[in-house]
């Protein structure tokens, strides 16, 4: 699993949201976004990390930074995980894995004293032509989101 770095090109994707609407990194183009990848919708774990950057939400706009969230989950899982949460950024669904694993954000990870395959909770700050800008691997769903304010801050 190769990992990406600061000033490398992000991978491009398309991918359904929610709605069932493809979304690709082109479609992104001209802001930055602020891309993270989860495990699984209405997880605790998942859903502190999801509402941390829901309730930064209005700051990262101010900042004219977008969220997106990417997880194996269908885009009726992240319909309902939205509406519950009241989230206001889009979620993209990966059930295949494809856009998790060119951005070094699945592939083998130690997990309660155990090696197992899974998504590998990852940040990307993308500039608004395509280049990784930060990558945050392996973060803690919780107090992660206060980092990335601060390093947007700075």
């Amino acid at each position: 699993m190769s990992r990406l770095q600061e000033g490398d090109a992000a991978p491009d994707f398309s991918l359904m949201d929610q709605s069932g609407h493809a979304v690709s990194l082109a479609d992104l183009a001209g802001q930055r976004t602020l891309v993270y990848f989860y495990p699984q919708d209405d997880t605790p774990g998942c859903t502190a990390q999801a509402c941390g950057f829901n309730d930064e939400l209005a700051a990262l706009n101010a900042m004219r930074v977008r969220v997106v969230g990417i997880s194996p989950d269908s885009s009726e899982s992240h319909t309902a995980f939205r509406e519950k949460y009241h989230l206001g950024f889009t979620l993209l669904s990966d059930p295949e894995r494809v856009v998790m694993e060119a951005y070094g954000a699945y592939g083998e990870k130690m997990m309660y004293g155990k090696r197992v395959t899974g998504v590998i909770r990852s940040t990307f700050l993308i500039s608004p032509t395509g280049i990784v800008e930060k990558a945050f691997y392996n973060v803690r769903a919780t107090g992660h989101v206060a980092r990335i304010m601060k390093e947007l801050a700075d």
